[in-house]
């Protein structure tokens, strides 16, 4: 097991029991209790826990535990689905991520990756990656991680999904310029494109994608072959589709027929 996939076991024990003893996790993840000791160290060091003796606990505030999954449909696709979307992600990138349950996988996943591959947290330091969002939600969980760099666009709060939208989160995506961009969508139609239920959502997230070099949909299977209300971009912009393996064979080979990288999980 690696040191990625411990952490987020790790976390995910954290997250539904409040707190950890090293022992069993120990017994639990198979490993030795030294190796738990040295990634709980690591996981407090990076804000992810609070370091007790013996074990560990959450923080307080909900959102500081990168992988506090909220009760949701497709939870396990989505996050495998996330940890393959965050491994197309290379070093030192400048990435877009809008709202959603998936996106938000994305950023934890993310998160993880910059944790468990960088120690230095000085001011000077580079950062692992930088994060471009419209999600209020995205933008709190990363603001307490010292290896990215977060840059939150303005704009007006959907309560309903804590995405800024509006001209004053149209002005800051002008100005700025995205290795890739990854998309939550709500709807993929191979004929007509990706799609969301509101329309002032879909024109930020077709801005992310105008603005990135490279765009990546994220989205579990039961949003293939859907159409919700507002369509984001059509099929030719996207590069690369990352879904879970219920995906049918037939949407699979038109994806690919359309010049789309299809990574099923």
């Amino acid at each position: 097991m690696s040191k990625h996939e411990r952490w987020s076991r790790l976390l995910e024990l954290l997250a539904a029991e409040g707190r950890l003893d090293v022992e069993d996790a120990a017994t639990t993840l198979e490993v030795s209790p030294a190796t738990i000791r040295r990634d709980l160290d690591e996981l407090d060091e990076q804000q992810m826990l609070v370091r007790t003796r013996g074990g560990a606990v959450a923080h307080g505030v909900s959102y500081e535990l990168p992988l506090r999954y909220k009760s949701s449909r497709h939870t396990s696709e989505k996050q495998r689905i996330a940890a393959a979307a965050a491994e197309l992600i290379g070093e030192g990138d400048v990435v877009g991520l809008n709202g959603g349950t998936t996106t938000t996988e994305v950023a934890r996943a993310l998160a993880l990756r910059a944790g468990s591959g960088r120690r230095d947290t000085s001011d000077t330091a580079a950062p692992s990656f930088t994060v471009v969002t419209n999600a209020l939600n995205i933008a709190g969980e990363l603001a307490v991680r010292p290896q990215i760099k977060i840059v939150v666009t303005g704009g007006v709060a959907r309560p309903q999904t804590y995405e800024l939208v509006g001209p004053l989160t149209v002005g800051v995506l002008n100005e700025v310029f995205l290795d890739v961009a990854v998309l939550g969508v709500d709807g993929v139609d191979p004929q007509l494109g990706v799609m969301t239920h509101q329309e002032d959502e879909a024109s930020i997230s077709r801005l992310f994608a105008e603005r990135a070099r490279r765009v990546i949909v994220v989205t579990d299977s039961s949003k293939m072959g859907r159409r919700a209300f507002a369509r984001i971009c059509g099929m030719d912009r996207i590069d690369v589709l990352v879904t879970d393996a219920a995906l049918p064979a037939d949407m699979a080979a038109q994806l690919t027929e359309a010049g789309i990288k299809v990574h099923i999980v």
